[in-house]
């Protein structure tokens, strides 16, 4: 998950205001930062919170003191603004599935792993905690270190909240396979 070498040059240049720099920063970190909103607050939010995010990345990465920290920063700064959002719309009171939600939801054995990921991350079953904490290890790959330091949650909260969603998932599953 670290931030590159050629991202931390781009950091320290937009910072002295290279809008090129800034750009170039933006557009690479742009598709990750894509997919983990679209897996905390859909993918018909995500383009709109991802704008967010961008906006306020460029216009608070003066107060970044370490480049070399960009991305997990950056991770910080979505997942702050992707709750906000989720507050603002309730979605996160949605915990629960009525049963036509789950017969619209017929499993498809030959999808790919990663698009049942992607569609059981979807669901309103999980916790935004829980959603974050599972889109950032599994989706982007990151070590349960990095999700904490990035919610800034202690790695037990972080390996409870996985627990947590991992188990919501799997009762999930289960009942989806049972329709």
């Amino acid at each position: 998950m670290g931030t590159s070498i050629q991202e931390a040059r781009w950091v320290l240049r937009a910072q002295c205001d290279d809008r090129e720099a800034l750009e170039c920063l933006l557009r690479s970190v742009q598709p990750a930062l894509h997919r983990y909103l679209c897996g905390l607050v859909g993918t018909t939010s995500s383009s709109d919170v991802l704008q967010e995010v961008l906006i306020t990345i460029s216009r608070k990465l003066g107060a970044l003191h370490d480049p070399e920290l960009f991305r997990a920063w950056a991770y910080r700064v979505a997942s702050r603004l992707a709750f906000r959002h989720l507050k603002r719309e309730k979605r996160w009171r949605e915990q629960g599935l009525d049963e036509s939600a789950l017969e619209s939801m017929a499993a498809n054995e030959s999808v790919p792993p990663d698009a049942i990921l992607k569609e059981l991350l979807s669901t309103n079953v999980l916790s935004p905690g829980s959603r974050a904490v599972l889109v950032l290890h599994f989706q982007e790959d990151m070590p349960l270190a990095d999700v904490a330091a990035i919610l800034e949650i202690p790695l037990g909260t972080a390996k409870s909240r996985l627990a947590y969603g991992l188990a919501a998932l799997r009762k999930q599953f289960n009942l989806k396979r049972s329709v």
